[in-house]
Protein backbone atom coordinates (compact mmCIF):
# COMPACT_ATOMS: atom_id res chain seq x y z
CA UNK A 1 0.00 0.00 0.00
CA UNK A 2 2.60 2.56 0.80
CA UNK A 3 4.48 1.83 -2.84
CA UNK A 4 1.68 2.32 -4.28
CA UNK A 5 1.08 5.73 -2.15
CA UNK A 6 4.65 6.96 -2.88
CA UNK A 7 4.37 6.01 -6.97
CA UNK A 8 1.47 7.61 -7.30
CA UNK A 9 3.18 10.98 -5.45
CA UNK A 10 6.07 10.62 -7.49
CA UNK A 11 3.91 10.06 -10.83
CA UNK A 12 1.97 13.37 -9.76
CA UNK A 13 4.82 15.46 -8.48
CA UNK A 14 7.09 15.10 -11.83
CA UNK A 15 4.90 16.20 -14.31
CA UNK A 16 4.37 19.37 -11.99
CA UNK A 17 8.11 19.67 -11.34
CA UNK A 18 8.51 19.94 -15.32
CA UNK A 19 5.66 22.34 -15.85
CA UNK A 20 6.80 24.45 -12.75
CA UNK A 21 10.73 24.55 -14.10
CA UNK A 22 10.04 25.19 -17.93
CA UNK A 23 10.86 28.39 -19.08
CA UNK A 24 7.46 31.07 -19.83
CA UNK A 25 6.94 32.55 -23.38
CA UNK A 26 8.48 35.72 -22.98
CA UNK A 27 6.12 37.97 -24.65
CA UNK A 28 5.37 41.78 -23.92
CA UNK A 29 3.19 44.31 -24.59
CA UNK A 30 3.53 48.27 -25.12
CA UNK A 31 1.27 51.06 -24.99
CA UNK A 32 0.46 54.62 -26.03
CA UNK A 33 2.62 56.68 -28.24
CA UNK A 34 0.91 56.72 -31.84
CA UNK A 35 -0.63 53.31 -31.90
CA UNK A 36 -3.30 52.06 -28.85
CA UNK A 37 -0.52 49.08 -28.11
CA UNK A 38 2.16 46.61 -29.52
CA UNK A 39 2.14 43.48 -28.44
CA UNK A 40 4.85 40.41 -29.31
CA UNK A 41 4.65 37.05 -29.51
CA UNK A 42 7.00 34.48 -28.16
CA UNK A 43 10.79 34.44 -30.35
CA UNK A 44 10.46 31.22 -32.68
CA UNK A 45 13.40 29.19 -33.17
CA UNK A 46 14.59 30.82 -36.29
CA UNK A 47 14.86 34.22 -34.30
CA UNK A 48 11.45 36.01 -36.02
CA UNK A 49 8.30 36.77 -33.96
CA UNK A 50 4.90 37.90 -34.48
CA UNK A 51 4.14 41.65 -33.93
CA UNK A 52 0.78 42.83 -33.87
CA UNK A 53 -0.16 46.69 -33.58
CA UNK A 54 -3.33 47.91 -32.69
CA UNK A 55 -4.30 51.70 -34.05
CA UNK A 56 -7.45 53.71 -33.92
CA UNK A 57 -9.36 53.94 -37.19
CA UNK A 58 -11.70 56.64 -37.93
CA UNK A 59 -15.64 55.26 -38.79
CA UNK A 60 -18.18 57.73 -39.82
CA UNK A 61 -21.23 57.44 -39.07
CA UNK A 62 -24.03 59.84 -39.87
CA UNK A 63 -24.03 63.26 -37.92
CA UNK A 64 -21.46 61.53 -35.52
CA UNK A 65 -18.10 58.93 -35.80
CA UNK A 66 -16.52 57.29 -33.32
CA UNK A 67 -13.11 55.54 -33.65
CA UNK A 68 -12.69 51.42 -34.11
CA UNK A 69 -9.68 49.75 -33.16
CA UNK A 70 -7.95 47.93 -35.90
CA UNK A 71 -4.95 44.86 -35.40
CA UNK A 72 -2.63 44.13 -37.86
CA UNK A 73 0.25 41.41 -37.57
CA UNK A 74 3.39 40.70 -38.77
CA UNK A 75 6.57 38.62 -38.57
CA UNK A 76 9.53 40.45 -37.62
CA UNK A 77 13.28 39.64 -36.70
CA UNK A 78 17.09 40.14 -37.47
CA UNK A 79 16.41 39.21 -40.74
CA UNK A 80 13.12 40.65 -41.60
CA UNK A 81 13.01 44.50 -41.43
CA UNK A 82 9.21 45.73 -41.47
CA UNK A 83 8.33 47.75 -44.26
CA UNK A 84 5.97 49.53 -41.81
CA UNK A 85 7.51 52.38 -39.63
CA UNK A 86 4.76 51.87 -36.71
CA UNK A 87 5.57 47.99 -36.66
CA UNK A 88 9.89 49.17 -36.65
CA UNK A 89 10.01 50.91 -33.35
CA UNK A 90 11.16 49.18 -31.51
CA UNK A 91 13.54 47.39 -33.96
CA UNK A 92 13.91 44.79 -30.89
CA UNK A 93 11.71 42.12 -29.37
CA UNK A 94 9.72 43.44 -26.33
CA UNK A 95 10.21 41.34 -23.25
CA UNK A 96 7.17 40.77 -20.42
Amino acid sequence: MRRCIAAAVTALALPLGLIAAAPTAAAGCLYGGPVMGKCDGPVLADGNWERCVTVAQYVPSGFSSHLVPVKRCMLMGPALPPADPNFADPPVHIDG
